[in-house]
């Protein structure tokens, strides 16, 4: 393999693996192959999940606070080199630097969280529970466990996964998307640096071929994973099948309701960033706005305004505002959606198709480009309401009342991001109460939870019983022992037959 080509990491080194299989590796911005990325086979799976078996009973048995040493050290370093990380986000995925920085940040705040991991696997313990007996329970890792994440969180999605993970004392598989595949090597050499033992934290570069041994494999106790619907829900189902926890987020349609009451300045602001931040490459972007009553009228021009003067550049321009599309392929589908939505009979207010690549910047006129898009009048059977674009596309739906809004949306297959713009504060809780979704905000655009509550939403947005991280991704990783236990003086003579209860 040649010097350019982005392999695997295992066992604490750097290997080519078995495979001569390779993945073009593009920078969105000027459409230029900056590397190729080595796709693992079946033999490369099994090394990563050996090395990882290999080395996971020596850090389980690790006193816990010094697996958290070892996230301090590595939280330390992730500090100190978080722009390092963002430029190589930019590079390949194509997102701006400025919001590649809030990424990295905000997995950040999820190593922060784990660095408290003596405290999340304390148990709980009752005196006396019988005369005699006391009961306890503990938390205690699973194993091998694996992760596959998506292109457009290259850094913070991993960081939901394997900082719990390995803190709780497993070891970590991380299979990341070819399309950015360098931040995880960065990842991997910070936490060798970090002093984290060989073969605790693995990377496997990799397509379908990968993930299929990872779900496939008998020694991979669990799964995680953040991508499509499709293949969330195939994931879990056969993850099922081979005995595995999987915990595999899929799809969205985030909705943001706009009520007449609502400040439009802010209202706008919200949108207009919610929705074309990181192109609309999101599961959390806003993709549609419910307009309640006259909003509509009022709010559309201002939005349409808005999107025409977005500061499409080169994601390395500190000024710029939305970079390129992550690919060719992804602009194509894209495109489709939108001629979809005006064969549909949707207004296309603003169409993104016609943006110049060579307004972008010097050497962007071969990059994936596409300015923002704004529909209006669009109804429920309209594909770009029923399907995720995941770009940046805004579709505008007019309802009546607050009751249609919430109906609406609860109506939708995906459950997953939801927010609601007004200044009454009981539209504020009933909407929060009724409105069927996993993440919801109030005059937030984007709720993504801080790192101790946990992320997940509902219905076909996520497959499993637990959030991602926070207490619930501890609960993932681990599983609960209940002990009981009682001395020989407190024992009476002579066998019980009877079933034992409290006495």
């Amino acid at each position: 393999m040649s010097e350019a080509t982005i392999q695997h990491y295992i066992n604490g080194k750097i290997t080519a693996g078995g495979s001569d299989q390779t993945q073009a590796v593009y920078n969105p911005a000027t459409g230029q192959v900056t590397g190729q990325v080595a796709l693992a086979n079946h033999h490369d799976v099994e090394a990563a999940v050996a090395a990882a078996r290999a080395a996971f009973p020596a850090w389980a048995d690790t006193p816990p606070i010094r697996r958290a040493r070892v996230m301090f050290r590595f939280l330390e370093l992730l500090n100190r080199h978080k722009d390092d990380l963002a430029r190589a986000i930019t590079a390949e995925h194509g997102k701006v630097f400025t919001d590649a920085q809030g990424e990295v940040s905000r997995g950040i705040d999820i190593v922060e969280f784990a660095c408290g991991i003596p405290q999340l696997l304390k148990g709980d313990y009752t005196e006396q529970v019988s005369t005699g007996i006391d009961n306890w329970t503990t938390r205690q890792p699973l194993g091998v466990v694996a992760g596959v994440t998506p292109f457009n969180f290259p850094v913070m999605v991993p960081m939901w996964m394997f900082p719990v993970a390995i803190a709780a004392g497993n070891s970590f598989v991380l299979k990341p998307s070819p399309l950015d595949p360098s931040p995880s090597l960065m990842i991997a050499d910070l936490l060798r640096q970090a002093g984290l033992p060989d073969g605790v934290f693995n990377v496997v570069q990799g397509d379908k071929t990968a993930v299929e041994a990872l779900i496939e494999h008998p020694d991979v106790q669990a799964l995680s994973f953040v991508g499509s619907t499709p293949i969330a829900n195939l994931l879990y189902e056969k993850g099922a099948r081979h005995g595995k926890r999987v915990q595999a987020l899929g799809g969205a349609k985030n909705h943001m309701v706009v009520m007449p009451d609502a400040d439009l300045d802010k209202a706008v602001d919200a949108l207009i960033g919610a929705a074309y931040g990181s192109a609309g490459e999101r599961c959390m972007a806003i993709s549609v706005a419910v307009l309640v009553g006259d909003v509509a009228d009022r709010i559309v021009p201002r939005l349409a305004e808005r999107a025409r003067a977005l500061k499409v550049k080169n994601g390395l321009e500190l000024d710029a505002e939305m970079g390129p599309i992550v690919t060719e392929a992804a602009h194509r589908r894209i495109t489709g959606y939108i001629e979809q939505g005006v064969s549909e009979g949707a207004q296309l207010v603003i169409d993104g198709r016609t943006f110049d690549p060579a307004s972008a910047g010097a050497g962007c006129e071969g990059g994936f480009w596409m300015g923002g898009t704004l529909f209006d009048h669009v109804t429920p059977e309209m594909t770009i309401y029923r399907e995720e674009i995941f770009g940046p596309v805004l579709a505008c739906v007019r309802v009546p009342d607050v009751a249609t809004a919430i109906e609406r949306i609860n109506a939708h297959e995906f459950g997953n991001g939801v927010s609601c713009f007004t200044e009454s504060g009981h539209v504020a809780r009933e909407f929060g109460r009724r409105i069927q979704v996993g993440m919801v905000g109030i005059n937030v655009p984007i709720p993504v939870p801080m790192a101790w509550h946990g992320f997940g939403g509902w219905k076909r947005s996520l497959f499993g019983d637990m959030h991602a991280y926070g207490e619930e991704g501890v609960r993932f990783y681990t599983r609960q022992k209940s002990i009981m236990q009682r001395w020989s003086d407190s024992i009476a003579a002579g066998a019980e037959f009877v079933m034992p209860t409290a006495k």
